[in-house]
């Protein structure tokens, strides 16, 4: 029998491991805050509670041999009680604690010779309104920001009105050519794989992933350097499962470590039909120390988020379904949430192709057709 696994929070990142686990025969575990959290319904285990309580977390991990993440925002500290006592906990208590602070992780950058963007550690809003030659600037929250949330930009002195009040980075606006992601697994054994590098568009408003291209429209030379500063990155952390490194690559033509995720990540969705072992089945060969997967790209491939509409929230209500299952190459990913909100990851859309100009023209018509809006005008 396999060791038994507990993933801290139950998102659509949770809800793919256990699809992923199924043809392990993994017993799997999830805790969550949220009783009709996305993983919910498929877990053979879930526990209702809070991810930043000590003793919740600690309590769900005793149930455990192994203990996972896939959200960032957990307890540490139950954490390092569970490793004190033998526990398995990948990735491990520290490196979470270290990649939760946007702070640490860029000092941590610095302090190992990774490229990143000049930044400065701020305090508070007061100290930020000291750093005025430091514009134009992104300000980032410390702690807590996710799906663009908790950022940023501050051009001018007439954007100091608006910046946080809480710890935060200060980060050199970066003339930004292109966005790029790659993933890379670390075994318990130490084993290393990368997979290709992706290219990520983001909607402009939203701040999320709206497309993704695999493999990245980018040259080869740069595309090895993606490729092993991943690896240095995994290796230098010491951590084991899955991290997906940001990368900036500017007009200058210079590649710099824009921030990482200690687990599955919205950049590897499209692993799932594009490459041989998607990023799901890869965390989890890491975590048991199974052999790493071929992460080889079968087929190149466009990942679309499918948000919420803007102006509608309420129960969900799909439109242009029929049209995009018509077409040969469609996969559809539906993350089981009820509710719709503008903006909110309802699911994926992945369309692959090995002509690049019929992949391109396929998407741009899932695009325009499939749409997911709540019920209700807000």
């Amino acid at each position: 029998m396999q060791k038994k696994l507990g993933i801290l929070g139950g998102g659509q990142l949770g809800r793919m491991l256990i699809q992923s686990a199924t043809d392990f025969n993994i017993q799997m575990g999830i805790l969550d805050s949220q009783l009709e959290a996305p993983a919910s319904s498929l877990a053979k285990h879930f526990v209702q509670g809070d991810l930043l309580d000590e003793e919740t977390v600690y309590a769900f991990g005793q149930d455990y041999d192994l203990i996972s993440i896939e959200i960032e925002k957990v307890n540490t500290a139950a954490l390092k009680r569970l490793e004190a006592e033998g526990k398995k906990v990948y990735p491990q208590a520290a490196i979470i604690e270290l990649i939760q602070d946007k702070g640490k992780q860029k000092e941590f950058y610095r302090a190992q010779g990774f490229p990143t963007a000049d930044f400065l550690l701020l305090a508070n809003k007061e100290e930020l309104l000291a750093q005025t030659d430091f514009l134009p600037a992104v300000q980032k929250l410390r702690r807590d920001g996710y799906d663009g949330k908790g950022v940023q930009v501050l051009r001018q002195e007439s954007d100091l009105g608006k910046a946080f009040e809480a710890p935060s980075v200060l980060e050199k606006l970066v003339d930004i050519q292109q966005e790029i992601a790659v993933i890379v697994a670390r075994s318990a054994s130490g084993e290393i794989r990368t997979y290709p590098a992706v290219e990520m568009i983001f909607h402009p408003e939203a701040n999320l992933v709206e497309y993704l291209f695999s493999p990245a429209r980018i040259e080869e030379n740069m595309a090895q350097k993606a490729d092993q500063m991943a690896k240095d990155l995994i290796e230098k952390l010491g951590m084991v499962g899955l991290l997906a490194v940001e990368f900036f690559i500017d007009r200058a033509g210079n590649l710099l470590v824009n921030e990482v995720a200690p687990r599955p990540h919205n950049s590897g969705h499209q692993s799932i039909e594009g490459n041989v072992c998607s990023q799901f089945e890869q965390h989890l060969r890491a975590i048991y120390d199974w052999p790493l997967g071929d992460s080889q790209i079968q087929t190149p491939s466009i990942l679309l988020n499918l948000l919420g509409e803007e102006g509608f929230h309420g129960p969900a209500k799909l439109e242009g379904l029929k049209e995009v299952l018509a077409i040969s190459g469609v996969h559809l990913h539906l993350y089981g949430k009820e509710d719709c909100k503008p903006f909110r990851k309802m699911g994926h859309i992945t369309v692959t192709d090995q002509n690049l100009e019929r992949l391109m023209e396929k998407a741009r018509f899932v695009k325009n057709t499939l749409k997911i809006r709540g019920l209700h005008r807000i």
